[in-house]
């Protein structure tokens, strides 16, 4: 086994030890099936080893999310392509658009921004663990190893992130 395969066992396997469970417990949220978010769990983890891109992925956590997720839907659309029902013009028409208000884009937009803004007046190493963990999704262990830093300062850095973010919006 060559070095490079060597590595992507060990980040699948890292993967796998680190969100199974929630990943699993995510999928029984969503189907209320603990059986099935097993078997899709399971799935989950095969595609990523089938697709052998792990070590070119960004944010395996994510990319696992996401092959969960649509996973999930795969399945709770497959009795649907079995039986269509016709609906005509109208019918259609008067199916409501699924995206948000305005009012709602513009309020989520200005939170955005205000998050941006006060993440930003975050000590560069805080702001930078905040990323990583919040923002990116790596685990407290991820970040530390990333960072060259210890799990508990990463912990400590957090705190400071979220007890500054929580003031400032507060204020605002």
């Amino acid at each position: 086994m060559n070095g490079w395969r060597v590595l992507a066992d060990r980040a699948l396997k890292r993967l796998y030890l680190t969100h199974k469970r929630s990943v699993q417990d995510y999928l029984t949220r969503k189907l209320r099936d603990p059986v099935l978010a097993a078997d899709l769990t399971q799935d989950a983890f095969v595609r990523i080893a089938e697709s052998g891109r792990l070590d070119t992925i960004g944010n395996a956590r994510s990319y696992l999310y996401r092959t969960a997720h649509n996973l999930a839907i795969d399945h709770v659309r497959k009795p649907e392509r079995r039986y269509t029902e016709h609906a005509d013009d109208e019918r259609i028409a008067n199916v409501p658009e699924d995206i948000p208000a305005v009012d709602d884009t513009v309020a989520a937009r200005q939170t955005l921004e205000r998050l941006h803004d006060v993440v930003g007046e975050l000590p560069e190493r805080t702001r930078h663990v905040f990323v990583l963990n919040k923002i990116e999704g790596l685990s407290y262990a991820e970040t530390a190893d990333r960072l060259g830093i210890s799990e508990s300062s990463v912990q400590k850095h957090l705190r400071m992130a979220l007890a500054h973010a929580i003031k400032r919006l507060k204020l605002q």
